[in-house]
């Protein structure tokens, strides 16, 4: 039996259209240890604004260097876009916490409540609007489940902008019905590695049959940017300028649990390259460093592709192909593809340098998990929450059950927000799978992983 404060808490809270936020918050303004500045491969010095520029929108250029604005405005035009699906509701999984009979209260950010199917729109309409003002043909960029892929394409056409596409081969192949949602917003879509790019040629030549990987499509992607008249290249993940837009998921979050007050214990986000991550818990984050509140926030990952949990800490490059600046990361070294595994989004090689860094100075932690228990516990919760959650999400479902049961063991009524970042209807082949019985666990070894170490960049300071 539920008690009365909390049968005054909805299923669903939903903020109105006047409190959304205005601006994004940018939680490198209180990190007391800034994230590493990107490095120009070939001088090793920080990348500057303008070596930037050659490949990114002028605007996000900034946004990625800007280590001290607090808040940045969102421009009204992307205000009134986010109306058409924001602000997105906090739920309170009742039916989940009947389920397991546990003291905990269980509360999920739903990132899917739009065509695209994920929390990537959030960032797609700012890096297009960017581009947009800046008067570009048009951009590219990769994929991986292809969740941002179709998000960028939905707003590339709603901007009037050409988008080119590379999808991580491995789920083009998965996810035709992903592909063809791009298609039908109007964007190009080509299998990574391709024939298309010298770089694509290169890789197909050492990996012939390769499945592929973000880090390979990335490369594509610069490779075609730069080469193309009036295209800049869009990135959906890692770095600092896309952490800031999707700090609208952590700041409606806080809002909402405002409204209640409700304080969470913990905060749990599946960890790709660390988007919705880094957005859910960035509000949060700010409170930590600046010593208001405390919270224990929990980075989720596949077993299969474990860069903070098996990774190593030092500067990387950001690509398969070697073409983009060096980052400071946790990372398992570029040249790593990881197993075809079903959550496409967290076939990454690396992680953002702002979490690494939080990450490095103990502010949160990191759990990796086999794909046949994320998909257990994906199936768990759509049977009693309704939503068929994706592949990537369900990571984090995975140890907020985890922790929720180990609040009916010892009886402690932990409040728990988890970001459900997408649904999994495009992803039915990994669902039939799992359900054939034919879905493995891949863990990469000790030498599998050291392999990819050993191409990662030796020079003074790095891998020492």
């Amino acid at each position: 039996m539920k008690d009365a404060r909390d049968q005054k808490i909805p299923y669903k809270i939903y903020l109105s259209e006047s409190e959304m936020p205005k601006t994004w918050y940018n939680v490198r303004a209180d990190m007391k240890n800034k994230p590493a500045p990107l490095l120009n491969p070939g001088t090793l010095k920080p990348m500057t604004a303008e070596e930037l520029s050659g490949v990114f929108c002028e605007e996000l250029v900034q946004q990625e260097l800007d280590n001290d604005s607090r808040y940045i405005d969102i421009p009204q035009e992307i205000q009134d876009f986010y109306k058409m699906y924001r602000p997105s509701p906090l739920v309170r999984a009742y039916c989940l916490e009947e389920k397991l009979q546990t003291p905990a209260k269980i509360y999920y950010k739903f990132e899917g409540n739009n065509t695209s199917g994920s929390h990537k729109l959030n960032s797609a309409i700012a890096q297009a609007y960017y581009a947009k003002k800046q008067g570009l043909k048009g951009v590219t960029t990769e994929t991986g489940a292809g969740q941002w892929g179709t998000a960028l394409s939905m707003a590339c056409s709603y901007l009037g902008l050409d988008c080119k596409v590379y999808m991580v081969k491995c789920s083009y192949e998965q996810k035709p019905f992903r592909r063809e949602v791009m298609r039908t917003y109007g964007a190009s879509v080509t299998p990574s590695p391709s024939m298309e790019t010298e770089i694509g040629r290169k890789i197909l030549a050492e990996h012939p049959g390769t499945t592929g990987s973000l880090g390979c499509a990335i490369s594509e992607a610069v490779e075609t940017a730069t080469q193309n008249e009036g295209y800049r290249y869009v990135l959906g993940s890692v770095l600092n300028q896309v952490l800031l837009h999707q700090s609208i998921i952590g700041m409606e979050t806080k809002a909402a649990l405002d409204q209640y007050g409700i304080v969470p214990d913990m905060i749990i986000g599946c960890a790709g390259g660390g988007s919705n991550l880094g957005g859910l818990i960035s509000p949060f984050m700010g409170e930590k460093l600046r010593g208001e509140k405390d919270y224990q926030f929990i980075a989720v990952e596949p077993a299969s592709c474990p860069s903070m949990t098996r990774g190593v800490y030092a500067y990387d490059f950001c690509d398969t192909g070697m073409v983009c600046p060096l980052a400071k990361m946790y990372t398992l070294g570029s040249g790593f593809i990881p197993s075809a595994n079903h959550a496409g989004g967290l076939r990454y090689h690396g992680m953002s340098s702002i979490l690494s860094q939080l990450y490095a100075d103990g502010y949160m932690e990191a759990r990796s998990v086999e794909q046949t228990a994320v998909f257990q516990a994906a199936e768990a919760f759509a049977r009693v929450e309704g939503i068929l959650p994706a592949p990537e999400s369900s990571h984090a479902i995975k140890v907020a059950i985890d922790e929720a049961m180990k609040c009916k063991e010892t009886g402690e009524e932990k409040t728990i927000v988890f970001g459900l970042t997408g649904t999994g209807y495009f992803d039915m082949m990994a669902y039939e799978k799992f359900h054939n019985g034919e879905m493995t666990d891949y863990i990469p070894t000790d030498e599998d992983l050291q392999a990819g170490f050993e191409g990662i960049p030796r020079f003074p300071g790095n891998m020492e």
